[in-house]
């Protein structure tokens, strides 16, 4: 299978071209620029696999949360590669890629807290369990104060072993609280992790082996604010 993904959602801009299990990666950190960028870095890893863009079976792309310019692009770039050549889309999410990160580089680590910078004092917050190697979302993914992270109990129970669990994201060196609240509580925090298009490519796999893809005009973000509107959809993403 050939899918590939991109993401554009954080500092991070990434693209993979994920060819049955060899991978062709692209990442830039910017603070801006990313839409300069993201369509020269996607002909790269095209060219360098040899392949033209129609020949892939599915676009993947971080829908979110993240900034929101970011997800947007992402979600338009990926709209408009996909209707260009006539194939389906996976949206991704960022908070799941990057747990997965985590997740790939750890075999041993089975629960992972993922809190990213949302700005205006909150974070974008979401727990997820290792479920035959794939990162699987535990509850729902939210946006709110730092203050209301909070773990699934069943990670702090009498069936796992105390601390069992890891963080990622730049929300906790963003807000200092939340770090000093979580870390007692987990086995260690990865402050320094960005999602990236390596990990959502991985996920879309078997998303689009079970058939859950989507026509090009879904490729949409989501942005966890209801203040924020979907971009034409005239109602409010909560």
């Amino acid at each position: 299978m050939k899918i590939l993904a991109l993401d554009t959602a954080t500092e991070n801009c990434s693209v993979a071209l994920l060819i049955d299990r060899e991978v062709v990666a692209r990442e830039r950190l910017l603070e801006r620029g990313h839409a300069a960028q993201i369509l020269p870095m996607i002909e790269e890893v095209l060219a360098e696999a040899g392949i033209a863009l129609q020949s892939v079976d599915a676009i993947a792309f971080g829908r979110g949360p993240g900034g929101f310019t970011g997800v947007r692009l992402a979600a338009s770039v990926t709209q408009g590669l996909a209707f260009g050549v006539g194939v389906p889309v996976v949206p991704v999410s960022t908070l799941r890629a990057l747990a997965q990160r985590l997740f790939a580089a750890d075999a041993s680590i089975e629960h992972v807290v993922v809190c990213t910078d949302a700005r205006m004092e909150e974070v974008y917050w979401g727990c997820f369990e290792r479920r035959d190697g794939l990162a699987a979302l535990v509850g729902e993914e939210q946006l709110g104060a730092p203050e209301g992270v909070r773990l699934p109990p069943a990670w702090l129970g009498n069936d796992h072993p105390h601390a069992s669990g890891f963080g990622a994201g730049r929300g906790f060196t963003a807000y200092p609280q939340l770090a000093a609240a979580m870390r007692p509580l987990l086995r260690g925090i990865r402050e320094d992790l960005l999602p990236r298009a390596i990990e959502i490519a991985a996920l879309a796999v078997p998303e689009a082996v079970a058939g859950r893809i989507f026509p090009a005009e879904q490729a949409l973000p989501i942005y966890l604010r209801n203040d924020v509107v979907r971009a034409g959809g005239g109602r409010s993403l909560k």
